[in-house]
């Protein structure tokens, strides 16, 4: 690897690195906030494990839309859920930032880190679909085992990414299961009050 190629990737690691400071509405299990990192990590993780039960699934290529997809949040962070405005065309502002964030790469690999964030977000492929619906259930879960505050809205879970884990019958069946203990975590708040 000739020494240019090596200092720039090296550079955009270094950039990258802001997504461990990138905090997320989420709360940990202790009561923190989540980082993005740890999200897209957790992400990753799910998506090695289910995707052994979808036939046909690139799993390489589903790991790597998982890793990319939201990088572009170390520049401009993170926007939660329940503040999201239709209007606001954030998925543009999130691609224009990892281009800006991937900058530094060699051309190849500039390339193929917007052309794999471009698949998640067309969600046209069967690794894009499951990136996308994982991603969903991924912060539902975070939200059930987050240590929240007493008023936290469990119901928006009931509502969230829907569009998304209806695309594929795994979505669908880990869906069903998140919803259920997003029920329970409510009954359990409404006995709390």
């Amino acid at each position: 690897m000739d020494a240019e190629r090596l200092d720039r990737i090296i550079t955009f690691l270094q950039a990258s690195e802001a997504l461990k400071d990138t905090l997320r509405s989420g709360r940990t299990a202790q009561g923190r906030s989540e980082s993005t990192a740890e999200h897209s990590w957790r992400l990753c993780l799910m998506a090695m494990l289910f995707a052994v039960e979808v036939e046909g699934v690139d799993l390489l290529q589903l790991m790597k839309l998982c890793v990319v997809h939201d990088l572009g949040e170390a520049i401009s962070g993170d926007v939660p859920a329940i503040h999201q405005d239709p209007t606001d065309d954030r998925q543009a502002r999130e691609r224009a930032d990892l281009v800006t964030l991937c900058t530094p790469l060699p051309a190849d690999l500039r390339a193929e880190m917007i052309a794999l964030w471009d698949e998640y977000a067309a969600a046209r492929t069967p690794e894009a679909v499951l990136a996308k619906g994982f991603d969903k259930l991924e912060t539902m879960l975070q939200h059930i085992a987050g240590r929240n505050a007493a008023d936290f809205d469990y119901a928006f879970n009931l509502g969230y990414g829907v569009t998304q884990t209806d695309r594929h019958p795994l979505l669908r069946e880990i869906r069903k299961r998140v919803d259920d203990a997003t029920r329970a975590a409510m009954a359990a708040q409404k006995r709390r009050r």
